[in-house]
């Protein structure tokens, strides 16, 4: 079994930051691409960042500019910076990655969504 586990959500005044953390642990042989998705109220899911496991990174028009999104692979978790936060950005924030378990199984694994909420 794999989990991904968020942390770091919460309330926030426009332009302000926060920081997202998003942990892997479980049965991992490897992973590949990790990311950060998320949904507000009445809106579907969609794609806020990526990122490869060689580092390169691929966002949001909505976020370019003000969030950066990086991993540590010897710790298996993957960051979300957010600065000059907006009302705009409160959703739901959900962790995704696409990992090999040690059975060399292919799967793909979402975390259970940490709320930001950005509002005066």
């Amino acid at each position: 079994q794999v989990q991904l586990v968020e942390s770091g959500g919460g309330l926030v005044q426009p332009g302000g930051s926060l920081r997202l953390s998003c942990a892997a642990s479980g049965s991992i042989f490897s992973i590949n691409a990790m990311g950060w998705y998320r949904q507000a109220p009445g809106k579907q899911r969609e794609l806020v960042a990526t990122i490869t496991s060689g580092g390169s990174t691929n966002y949001a028009d909505s976020v370019k500019g003000r969030f950066t999104i990086s991993r540590d692979n010897a710790k298996n978790t993957v960051y979300l910076q957010m600065n000059s936060l907006k009302p705009e950005d409160t959703a739901v924030y959900y962790c995704n990655a696409d990992l090999f378990s040690r059975s060399y199984r292919y799967l793909e694994v979402w975390g259970q969504g940490t709320l930001v909420t950005v509002s005066s």
